[in-house]
């Protein structure tokens, strides 16, 4: 539909200029949204513009499930690169936490965000939260399901992966920049 408007756009002479801009979404199918843009025949040159950041940043939920590099005989994988930490404010009742980001933080509208370290006040070494469930996010709050034999006390962190990266950038103007120890050593502007 895109590439037989700017068609008829060229064949009417109603662009303003000689190069076509084809921009369009596709993070999740980057490779498809490209070879529709390589096939397409206009009558003026074409310069295509992928929009989209899920490619770049990826994540935990939606597209690691949906993405080319995520389906079966994939030889290579993209990694998620965005994280959000928060910390344990309480444990009102067994099997129930409270960690201190919520609507406000991290983007809900595909998934809720996916435990995926838990990392002690005392500065320990982060081990799996593979066994933690975020169950939902109120404004401020997320409420995180646990076995009632886990050790996680107020003050503990929590790192999730989240899905998708759109509404986490639009959420957030500057993101931290971390290593692989987790120190920050630049922040990204994200000018979405």
């Amino acid at each position: 539909m895109m590439i037989a408007t700017a068609a008829l756009l060229a064949d009417k002479q109603l662009f303003a200029s000689d190069n076509i801009i084809l921009s369009a979404g596709g993070g999740a199918w980057f490779d498809v949204v490209t070879s529709c843009f390589t096939a397409a025949s206009l009558p003026l040159p074409v310069t295509p513009l992928i929009r989209s950041g899920a490619y770049m940043a990826h994540d935990s939920g939606l597209y690691s499930r949906i993405a080319p590099f995520a389906q079966p005989g994939a030889t290579h994988h993209f990694e998620a690169s965005l994280e959000i930490w928060g910390r344990v404010l309480s444990r009102p009742e067994p099997g129930l936490a409270f960690v201190d980001f919520g609507r406000r933080d991290v983007p809900f509208d595909q998934d809720l965000p996916n435990p995926l370290w838990i990392r002690n006040a005392d500065g320990s070494e982060p081990r799996s939260a593979s066994h933690l469930t975020i169950s939902d996010v109120n404004d401020q709050h997320a409420y995180l399901l646990l076995p009632e034999d886990e050790t996680l006390q107020p003050g503990d962190w929590v790192g999730c992966g989240i899905s998708h990266p759109c509404t986490a950038f639009d959420k957030w103007r500057y993101l931290p920049l971390v290593d692989d120890n987790y120190c920050v050593t630049d922040s990204l502007e994200t000018a979405f």
